[in-house]
């Protein structure tokens, strides 16, 4: 297939029997070799309150990560913006961007926390994300120098940190009004995908982040040498989510050999293989016939991969595979 832009989402999963600390370090050393197999980023996500995700803090991590590399970009998939005052923002990612220039992205989404007891815990509800666009733009404004407040974000005021909008819901829209960069997930929903992507492209107004329409699609691609052993890989991730969606919490990947002997009620069967289907994955042929299709469906400019399993061998190969093929 044709050379594609290709980044990484990690999200620091916890696994059963492994401690979230070393999930963190895990993300720290896939970034390394990321970078060695010439990814483009990669980026941390932000999650409170989730037994089963290490990242809670991403520009912390993202200063980690960022440290430990020398060329990959490095950035937030994303920081929630709803959950914080733009100006503390504005400042790490200045800081970033002052100790690491030129390699700082800034992905920024609205969701506010997984539970009601997380939203209560940081001082937020549901409510905080309806105001994204305006907090957006103050967030924007700080960089720029225009904000009314007689207050000087130091050290991001003058800076350039690109900005990416995590698109869920009306987030196409608000990307094309401002002019940035555009996330979209996820591969399992097609054609709502294409549908968002159409949305932003015909309403963008060039800003002075971006001249044009940037489109990244993100979502789970599992590579290898054969289908039954990339279908292995969505395993963990396939039950968590069972688990998520029936039992209220979100837990530590299981090994797959744990979850295909487990007995499931219907309802936790239903969830599991809904949560295997509609991803992207196979042997190498396979996937780069998929994701070949895909690109050409929607023309985005860059892949964001955002598979996560047990198995942490077995996702670095993933890696190495879909790098290969992608490569030209």
């Amino acid at each position: 297939m044709d050379p594609v832009r290709l980044s990484v989402l990690d999200r620091s999963r916890t696994r059963e029997g492994h401690t979230h600390p070393e999930a963190l370090r895990g993300t720290v050393r896939l970034a390394r070799e990321l970078e060695r197999l010439g990814y483009h980023r990669v980026w941390v996500s932000e999650h409170h309150g989730v037994p089963g995700v290490a990242g809670s803090a991403p520009t912390v991590l993202a200063a980690a990560v960022a440290g430990a590399t020398r060329t990959i970009r490095v950035g937030t998939g994303g920081v929630m913006l709803p959950n914080h005052r733009p100006l503390v923002v504005a400042e790490q990612f200045g800081v970033l961007e002052s100790l690491f220039p030129g390699r700082i992205d800034m992905g920024l989404g609205r969701s506010v926390g997984f539970t009601d007891g997380v939203r209560r815990a940081l001082g937020r509800d549901k409510g905080d994300a309806e105001d994204f666009e305006g907090q957006l733009a103050e967030l924007l404004g700080w960089f720029r120098g225009t904000s009314p407040a007689g207050v000087h974000a130091r050290p991001a005021e003058g800076l350039t940190v690109p900005p990416f909008v995590l698109a869920m819901g009306e987030g196409a829209g608000i990307a094309a009004r401002a002019g940035l960069p555009m996330v979209i997930g996820d591969l399992r929903n097609r054609e709502k995908m294409r549908r968002g992507i159409d949305h932003y492209r015909d309403r963008f107004r060039p800003s002075v982040w971006a001249s044009e329409p940037y489109v990244v699609i993100s979502g789970t691609i599992a590579v290898a040498g054969t289908p039954e052993k990339a279908r292995r890989l969505l395993i963990p991730e396939a039950w968590s989510m069972a688990h998520s969606r029936t039992r209220g919490t979100f837990p530590p990947l299981p090994p797959a050999e744990r979850v295909e002997a487990l007995t499931m009620t219907g309802k936790e069967r239903d969830f599991y293989e809904s949560g295997l289907t509609g991803h992207i994955a196979g042997t190498e042929e396979q996937v780069a016939h998929e994701l070949e299709t895909v690109l050409k469906e929607t023309g985005a400019q860059e892949v964001l991969v955002t598979t996560s399993t047990y198995d942490r061998e077995a996702l670095l190969d993933s890696y190495r595979r879909l790098a290969a093929i992608t490569s030209g």
